[in-house]
């Protein structure tokens, strides 16, 4: 395990990834998705130890780290705030300089982006940031690996983000970036997405206020729930400013005829998305979710590497 904080690669955005680094990242994962089908035996971390930090609950970020990396010839470790220090207060500068003398990687799913970023500065093993209330670049991962596996490069394509601008929607502008395609996005006044980013990436995105306009000649659809983890007091106001931003057959019908929708799940039907949508021909949203599993293969494999 490297000794120098400052000797290993991280991911806590998708920016800590170059445009080649990050496109060679998602043929990878499709790549250990067909050996994992052929049941090829790839295990090139024997030994190796992931630590998986949860503040938040997960079911998707959980299962595809713990599974992945015991494909990966790996074991993870699931660490909750009541079951480490962490939980009663100690400094997350020393958690981070004792894990990763014991371990050889760090997940960690929590609320601020500041937790895994003080974190890192501390680790001297790859840190993965598997959700923070500003993004969630390993979904984005995943997303673009299913849109190339459905209908090959996304570069110069348009994709409609509708909905919140929360965690994926700033992961949606940074991947606009790096993966360069045009990003609308739609939400009701006063939900806009990042000002800052918004004004880095504006020659790629740009934000409307009516799903008909975003979804127009989009070659792919997102969204996401209308309250984020955390957010639940705010449910029922949600409800009503985001009602007109429901997903619906209507919306799609503006978009590209070869369409995608995706959903980062979990999904409440009826509300940011229609039944009919998620359950329909253009939702890949279980390919999505699979390929969580794949990414993260690729991402780990990756970040390893770099580190040994």
């Amino acid at each position: 395990m490297a000794a120098n904080p400052t000797a290993c690669r991280h991911f806590l955005t998708l920016f800590d990834l170059t445009s080649a680094e990050a496109r060679q990242l998602i043929a990878r994962a499709s790549e250990l998705k067909q050996l994992l089908r052929r049941g090829q035996d790839y295990r090139p971390f024997p030994q190796r130890t992931l630590a998986m930090i949860f503040e938040k609950a997960s079911t998707r970020t959980r299962v595809s780290f713990e599974t992945g990396m015991v494909q990966l010839g790996g074991h993870a470790l699931f660490l909750s705030p009541r079951d480490t220090q962490l939980g009663r207060g100690e400094p997350i500068e020393d958690s981070a300089r004792v894990l990763s003398r014991m371990v050889d990687a760090v997940m960690i799913r929590t609320f601020e982006q500041e937790t895994v970023e003080r974190f890192a500065a501390h680790s001297s093993v790859p840190v993965i940031n598997g959700l923070t209330d500003r993004c969630h670049p390993c979904q984005l991962l995943a997303d673009m690996q299913t849109y190339h596996e459905h209908r090959g490069d996304i570069r110069g394509k348009r994709v409609a983000w509708i909905g919140d601008g929360n965690n994926m929607c700033y992961s949606f502008m940074e991947a606009a970036q790096l993966f360069d395609f045009e990003l609308q996005i739609a939400c009701p006044v006063g939900f806009e997405p990042d000002a800052a980013l918004l004004a880095a990436t504006s020659d790629r995105c740009r934000v409307v206020h009516d799903p008909a306009v975003a979804a127009a000649g989009a070659h792919l659809v997102a969204t996401d729930v209308w309250a984020s983890m955390g957010q639940e007091e705010e449910q029922a106001h949600r409800e009503t400013l985001f009602a007109p931003f429901q997903v619906t057959a209507e919306v799609m019908a503006q978009a590209a005829p070869e369409a995608l929708f995706m959903h980062c799940l979990p999904a409440h039907r009826g509300e940011e998305v229609a039944a009919a949508v998620i359950d329909g021909p253009q939702s890949v949203v279980w390919d999505e979710a699979e390929n969580r599993l794949h990414a993260q293969k690729a991402l780990l494999e990756f970040l390893l590497r770099s580190a040994s």
